[in-house]
């Protein structure tokens, strides 16, 4: 065997452990891919993420589960995916409570957003409304406003949990009016539900998703919205912006993440195919009719969305002087 056929042998047996490598990263998925979203079936969050994950499974040829791990407002689904293999087959539907809001409010947060997670797309958004029960002599922000400044003592809020966007929207509106507040916070989104049903508290911030259809069966009063524009749900509902009150703008995104170090070209993939299923013509209507508003971004604009949120709600968490623990 002469020099040159031997090296010529000797490059081509080099180059055949790369074979098996490149055809298992084209064939990801390899199994059944895991969606993780903080809340219990029914919710909000959850809606997405079983909308979501129908058409991602069409499109990836593979089963999506999703796994419901509800509690500490978003904290144990975060924490779970964090903790994950980073192989792409587990991934979280992440929201600004457990993302933006949770690391400068708990001191002792089991995991870290910045350096554990890697966004994918941020898929939709939802904005909240000020609610009060049924049987409340508040008819507007202003008839509100205006009982809760005559009151003694605090104006008691529900929320879905300490540190989640109800709990500082609460804050920011009473702040911004004047007036003095005490957060109730529900481990669960059906204790607060029936605490404001029930008259137990003043009001609360509640998601339009989770609230349209309580208000349209007169469980609830929906006194104005943080959002932009009135909801086409609720076309008769103000802006806070409309009211004079600009500052108190808010809103939840949900955003798709994977556990830091999946490699880039998964990353990749899952964008396309994401993107692809939320802005599917079916899966768009669904997700508009259930109170959310549908985005699907590139991977740059979700990572530059989730540093300016990290700034913006550190500067709020900071100017309540809210720790968590």
């Amino acid at each position: 065997m002469t020099d040159s056929v031997r090296r010529r042998l000797m490059t081509a047996l080099a180059a055949l452990p790369m074979v098996p490598l490149a055809a298992s990263a084209q064939a990801f998925p390899e199994k059944a891919l895991k969606l993780t979203v903080g809340f219990p079936p029914g919710t909000g969050p959850d809606v997405v993420a079983r909308l979501l994950g129908q058409k991602l499974a069409e499109l990836l040829g593979q089963q999506v589960v999703v796994d419901n791990r509800a509690g500490a407002g978003g904290q144990i689904a975060a924490q779970t995916v964090a903790k994950s293999p980073a192989d792409g087959h587990t991934l979280l539907l992440g929201e600004v409570g457990s993302i933006s809001i949770a690391p400068p409010a708990f001191s002792k947060l089991p995991y870290d957003p910045a350096k554990e997670l890697a966004g994918i797309s941020e898929v939709v958004r939802s904005d909240f409304l000020l609610v009060v029960p049924p049987n409340s002599a508040a008819r507007s922000v202003s008839e509100f406003v205006a009982a809760s400044r005559a009151k003694a003592d605090k104006t008691n809020f529900a929320t879905f949990g300490a540190g989640t966007p109800g709990h500082f929207g609460a804050e920011l509106l009473a702040e911004s009016a004047g007036f003095k507040v005490e957060p109730i916070h529900y481990r669960a989104t059906g204790d607060a539900v029936t605490a404001i049903v029930a008259g137990d508290v003043a009001a609360a911030f509640v998601s339009t998703a989770l609230g349209a259809a309580q208000i349209k069966g007169g469980k609830m009063r929906a006194l104005a919205t943080t959002a932009a524009s009135r909801s086409p749900l609720l076309p008769d509902v103000p802006t806070f912006a409309e009211l004079g009150m600009p500052g108190v703008d808010f809103s939840a995104w949900f955003a798709v993440f994977a556990p830091a170090g999946t490699p880039a070209s998964v990353l990749d993939l899952l964008n396309k195919q994401v993107v692809a299923a939320v802005q599917h013509a079916e899966t768009k209507a669904k997700l508009q009719e259930a109170g959310f508003t549908v985005l699907g971004t590139d991977r740059a604009a979700t990572e530059q969305m989730l540093r300016a949120e990290a700034q913006r709600w550190a500067k709020v968490v900071r100017s309540t002087g809210f720790r968590g623990d």
